[in-house]
């Protein structure tokens, strides 16, 4: 998957995704649970692709679910800024 090598490929994919679901009128807790979930998902089941990914596989890994849903909505914050 040519998307996960790349960093900036990664939050522009992102990023549309939110944009998508915002305009489909899913609310912002949704979508941030969602991240969260997504979040779970790469962290158990993808191997990083870049330094960027594994560094926040790596704090998602020794963060507690409440560190984790906190990083999840600082991701989502950062792709919509970016």
């Amino acid at each position: 998957m040519g998307l996960m090598n790349d960093f900036g490929q990664w939050t522009s994919f992102l990023r549309d995704r939110i944009e998508q679901a915002e305009a489909a009128g899913v609310p912002d807790q949704a979508i941030q649970n969602i991240a969260h979930q997504i979040g779970d998902f790469l962290a158990q089941s993808v191997d990083p692709k870049n330094p960027e990914q594994r560094l926040l596989a790596e704090l998602w890994k020794v963060g507690t679910d409440a560190e984790q849903q906190a990083l999840a909505n600082m991701i989502v914050k950062y792709v919509k800024r970016h």
